[in-house]
Parts: structure tokens; sequence; C-alpha cells
């Protein structure tokens, strides 16, 4: 077995980590604005509860969300996103929803597409997305 150029496999890395980097702010964004259009507000308790951490790992997560200008938060108010977070949002429910159409049309049982949709939509890229888009039609 050879392996791949260096400078070829340094770039298939550091895409894969930019990939880990964004995956926890997609996820965090896609269900507050779930959560939003559901309930009419996202709480800590609610994001800690449905990814089954602690309310601190919450905490710690929106604070860099809000850093990183996708959330606004106001003590002892809900969970609000910018418009930069909608439109994360918005880009990963679209990817989501993609991927499963796509694992449907292979076969894949709804609840597998669902549940390996959840890491895939992260990390294909746009190539791979239009691929999947004019497979799935």
């Amino acid at each position: 077995m050879s392996l791949p150029d260096p400078a070829d496999h340094a770039r298939r890395f550091t895409r894969v980590r930019m990939a880990h980097r964004t995956e926890v702010q997609e996820d965090y964004v896609e269900l507050i604005a779930d959560l939003i259009a559901a309930r009419g507000e996202a709480r800590v308790v609610d994001l800690a509860e449905r990814f089954g951490v602690t309310t601190a790992t919450v905490a710690n997560t929106l604070a860099r969300l809000k850093r990183d200008g996708l959330v606004e938060d106001r003590p002892y108010r809900s969970i609000l996103l910018t418009q930069a977070g909608t439109a994360m949002a918005d880009a990963a429910r679209g990817r989501h929803a993609l991927v499963v159409a796509f694992l449907l049309k292979l076969g894949v049982s709804r609840d597998a597409a669902e549940l390996d949709a959840e890491g895939l939509e992260h990390h294909c890229s746009e190539e791979t997305l239009a691929a999947m888009r004019r497979f799935t039609g």
C-alpha cells in the first residue's frame, strides 16, 4: 500500500478537522431553530436534554456560538439566532434533508438514514452534495 502525497494527505485531514469544528455549531443552531419553530423558544435545559449533555456544556458551547456571531442570549431569556445563525441552520437542515433523501433512495431504512445523516451531512463536499442532488432528482 502506498501513502498519498504528504500535501494531499494534509489537505484531507485539514478538511476533516474543519468539518469537525463546524459540526457542533451546525447541530446547535439547527436544534435552536427547530425548538424556536416548534415551541417559540430555545432554552439551555432543552438543548442539554436533547443533546444528552450537561447545562454547563451547553453554556460553554453557547458562549462560543455567541463569540462567533451565531446566537444571542440574554439573562433569563431564551436563546435567539442571529442572521448568520439562521443561515447556518437553514443550510444544515437542507444538507440533512438531502442526505436523508439520498440514503432512502439507496434503500436505507428511514431510521438508519436519519441517524447516518447526522454525521454525513457535515462531511460531504459540495461536489458530493451536487451528485446526491442529481441522483435523488
